[in-house]
């Protein structure tokens, strides 16, 4: 038996890769990261506390967010951002869990999530034709409605304005909805309704007091997130609003591309960085509903 285990072939422990080699594959990642995080983020820090010209430091820029079209602005981005969200996290979550009392691989759920994943990136240009084509001033629905005695604008162009931004960053929030909020709905086990029926519970206090606080952080987490996309929305905006800039990110095109009043560059940058802070708060607040959520979703 000995000199069968001697003449038995010795595995030969596999050599551990250098840790270089292995962090080869991330320099793209970081590169990346670099290039059009980091790098445009330290442009607009520096920018916020540096004055026209270049001239050194300063705090002015700082100090004209508290004027009060800059409050204005930052007030409806984020009534914007917050309505479009809550309206797009409630229809949202109804429609995916439509999708999840259907068929795991059923071909409706396969339709919508894929459908979801397309239209939570339509936006820019190509949403806010879509919308001028359909319901604009010449649209074919607001043309049909007036030929049988509606017209949609007797009050006001709302399309241009809060109102009618708030219907456009509907339209990719609820698919985004879906797709953040999918996972979530997916981890509820059929189980559990089970066992609380088995114990004498109904419908309400199944989603009161089980499926409904286990959700909550997920809900929450996914409607912040929301309201990060929409807050941070640029090209649609400005494709529908070619006057004025009711919200913050039309008051930064302003600023740095205005040939009335020049010398606001480094202002514009100071507004960004506020957005920048806000976005990093929610974003903060979103990380820590995330890891409540995986405590269970895992």
């Amino acid at each position: 038996m000995a000199e069968i285990a001697a003449d038995a072939p010795q595995r030969v422990a596999p050599r551990p890769r250098l840790r270089g080699a292995a962090l080869l594959g991330t320099v793209p990642f970081f590169a990346f990261v670099t290039i059009f995080l980091v790098i445009p983020t330290l442009t607009v820090v520096i920018g916020a506390f540096t004055g026209d010209g270049g001239r050194g430091f300063t705090l002015a820029n700082v100090r004209a967010l508290t004027d009060d079209y800059i409050l204005d602005a930052f007030g409806r981005s984020i009534t914007l951002s917050a309505s479009s969200a809550l309206i797009g996290a409630v229809l949202g979550a109804l429609l995916a869990y439509a999708l999840v009392t259907a068929k795991p691989d059923g071909l409706l759920r396969r339709l919508v999530t894929a459908a979801a994943g397309v239209l939570a990136q339509f936006g820019g240009v190509t949403l806010a034709f879509a919308f001028l084509a359909t319901i604009g001033l010449s649209g074919f629905v607001t043309l049909w409605l007036q030929e049988h005695g509606l017209d949609p604008y007797a009050n006001g162009v709302w399309l241009f304005e809060l109102p009618g931004l708030t219907l456009v960053y509907t339209y990719f929030q609820i698919p985004l909805m879906v797709i953040v909020f999918l996972p979530a709905l997916d981890g509820i086990r059929p189980q559990w309704r089970e066992a609380h029926v088995s114990l004498g519970g109904n419908t309400w206090q199944y989603w009161t007091r089980v499926a409904g606080p286990l959700l909550a952080p997920a809900f929450l987490g996914s409607t912040l997130l929301l309201f990060a996309n929409a807050f941070s929305a640029y090209a649609t905006a400005a494709a529908l609003v070619s006057q004025g800039g009711p919200i913050v990110p039309l008051q930064i095109r302003g600023a740095l591309t205005s040939e009335v009043v020049l010398g606001q560059a480094n202002l514009g940058k100071a507004m960004a960085l506020g957005m920048v802070v806000v976005v990093a708060v929610v974003m903060a607040l979103y990380s820590l509903l995330q890891k409540r959520t995986a405590k269970w979703l895992g």
